[in-house]
C-alpha cells in the first residue's frame, strides 16, 4: 500500500477541516483508495489551537524549513490565505520538490504562472480544486470531464457570503447592513468583508475558471468587477414583482467579438436554475458545444466542504505520477493573441426618481429613443412627496450605449436621480 505524507500549513477553519478529514478517514482511504495517508507535519503558530484539534505536539513544525526538509512529507497543503507568507511558503515547498495543494484563490489568481513555473522545474504537482466554489468539483470537471467541448459560457454564483446577504434581503426584507451583520455573526463574512462584498473574491475565482474554460490565461485585470454594496432592498423587491431574482453573478462568455468576463449584481428570471441557489450555496452553469448545459451545485465554503476539495486533490495527486499543468500560455499578462470583446450587451433594469409632473415621461423616454435604447417595459410606482419612481426594462443594448444614455437622462432637470442600473441575464 502506498504511503503518503502530508503537511498542512495553517489550521484555521479550512485547515482544521482538512486535518479532521485526513485523520478521521484514514482507514476509509486505505480501503477505498489503497493509500495510507498520514499527516506528518502541521505549521501553526497557535500551538494551543493545534493541540485542541488533537494534533500530536511532535508533528507541530516551527518553520517552513522544517516542513520542506522532512523526507516523509510528499504533499504540502496551503490554507493560510493571502499572498505574503503563503506565497513564500508555497514557493519554498515547490522548490523542494513537494507537490502543493492550495485553497488560496487570491494567491493562485495573481501568481499562477510563477507558481506553475516552479512546479515544472521540479516535476511537482500544483493542485487547486479548493480555490473555487468550495466542495463543488468544478476544477476537475473542467480539466478532466469537458475536453470534448468548446465551452461557450460559464455563469456562476461563486461567493457564498454575497449570496447569503442577497438571500436575506430578498426573502426577509433585511437591509444590506442588517444582512451583512448577520453574515458576520454566522461566520460567513469576515470582520472586513471587502473581498467578498466588493466582488474581489468572485473575480479571483472567475479568472481561474474562465482560464480553464476558454483555454487561455484570463488575468484579473481583464475581469470587469462590481460588488453588492450599492444594492437597494427596494430594487430586489421590484425585481421580484417583475419576475426577476438578483444574484452576484460571475459571467464568462466567448463570442465572435471575443471573450467577456465580468462580476456584478445581475437580475435573472425566477425560473432560471441559478435563481433557486440561496443562502451560502454556490452553483456554476456551463454551456459546451457538445454536451449542452451542465450545472454543478453545492456548498461554496466551510471547513468540511472546502476540506473535501483539498483532500480530493491530495488523493488525486497521490495516485497520479503525471501532473496537470495549464495547456495554454500561462504568463502574468496572458497570451497577446487572446481577443477580448470591446463591449458587452445586456438587457437593463433602470430605476429613476423623477418629478411627478405632466410630460416627464416623454422627456426621458425621448432620450432613450434618440440613443437607440429600446424599452421593453415601463412601470411607475406611486409618487411620494412629489417624486415618482419609474422602472424601465430595456431590450438588449450595449454597455457603452447604456452608460451614455443614463448620463444624458440624469442631466434632465425633471430627473432627481438614477437610483439603479442593473444588468439582466437571460
Amino acid at each position: 500500500m502506498k504511503k503518503v505524507g502530508v503537511a498542512i500549513l495553517g489550521l484555521g477553519v479550512v485547515g482544521g477541516g482538512t486535518y479532521q478529514i485526513l485523520t478521521e478517514k484514514k482507514e476509509f482511504f486505505k480501503k477505498t483508495q489503497g493509500l495510507d495517508v498520514t499527516v506528518e507535519n502541521v505549521l501553526e503558530l497557535n500551538v494551543e489551537r493545534a493541540l485542541s484539534l488533537g494534533v500530536d505536539k511532535s508533528i507541530i513544525a516551527s518553520s517552513i524549513e522544517e516542513v520542506v526538509s522532512n523526507p516523509n512529507v510528499d504533499i504540502v497543503v496551503e490554507v493560510i490565505g493571502g499572498v505574503g507568507v503563503a506565497k513564500t511558503f508555497v514557493t519554498k515547498a515547490l522548490k523542494s520538490g513537494k507537490t502543493v495543494v492550495t485553497s488560496n484563490k487570491e494567491l493562485f489568481a495573481k501568481h499562477w504562472p510563477e507558481l506553475e513555473a516552479e512546479a515544472k522545474k521540479k516535476n511537482a504537482g500544483l493542485f487547486f480544486e479548493a480555490t473555487c466554489v468550495g466542495g463543488v468539483p468544478i476544477i476537475r470537471a473542467l480539466q478532466e470531464s469537458m475536453q470534448a467541448n468548446d465551452i461557450q459560457s460559464i455563469k456562476g454564483i461563486i461567493n457564498g457570503t454575497t449570496n447569503y446577504i442577497l438571500t436575506k434581503m430578498a426573502y426577509e426584507g433585511s437591509s444590506y447592513e442588517e444582512a451583512l451583520k448577520e453574515a458576520q455573526r454566522l461566520g460567513y463574512a469576515e470582520f472586513n468583508p471587502t473581498a467578498d462584498v466588493e466582488g474581489f473574491d468572485a473575480t479571483y475565482k472567475l479568472s481561474i475558471l474562465a482560464s480553464l474554460a476558454f483555454n487561455t490565461k484570463i488575468t484579473i485585470d481583464n475581469v470587469h468587477r462590481e460588488g453588492i454594496t450599492g444594492v437597494d432592498t427596494d430594487d430586489i423587491a421590484y425585481g421580484r414583482q417583475m419576475g426577476y431574482t438578483l444574484k452576484l453573478l460571475a459571467i464568462g462568455k466567448k463570442g465572435e467579438e471575443g471573450i467577456e468576463v465580468r462580476v456584478h449584481p445581475t437580475f435573472i428570471k425566477n425560473d432560471n436554475p441559478l435563481a433557486s441557489v440561496n443562502d451560502s450555496f454556490n452553483a456554476v452553469h456551463l454551456v459546451g458545444d457538445s454536451v449542452g448545459e451542465i450545472m454543478l451545485y453545492g456548498r461554496g465554503a466551510g471547513a468540511l466542504p472546502t476540506g473535501s476539495a483539498i483532500v480530493s486533490d491530495v488523493l488525486f495527486a497521490a495516485k497520479h505520477d503525471e501532473y496537470f499543468y495549464a495547456p495554454f500560455k500561462n504568463n502574468e499578462k496572458g497570451a497577446a493573441a487572446t481577443k477580448y470583446a470591446p463591449d458587452f450587451s445586456s438587457q437593463y433594469y433602470v430605476r429613476l426618481a423623477v418629478k411627478d409632473a405632466a410630460g416627464v415621461l416623454a422627456k426621458f423616454t425621448s432620450v432613450f429613443g434618440k440613443n437607440n435604447v429600446s424599452m421593453k417595459e415601463v412601470k411607475q410606482i406611486a409618487a411620494e412627496d412629489g417624486v415618482a419612481q419609474v422602472i424601465i426594462v430595456t431590450h438588449k443594448t450595449h454597455e457603452t450605449v447604456m452608460k451614455k444614455t443614463l448620463e444624458k437622462v440624469s442631466a434632465l432637470k425633471e430627473v432627481e436621480a438614477v437610483k439603479a442600473c442593473i444588468r439582466i441575464e437571460e
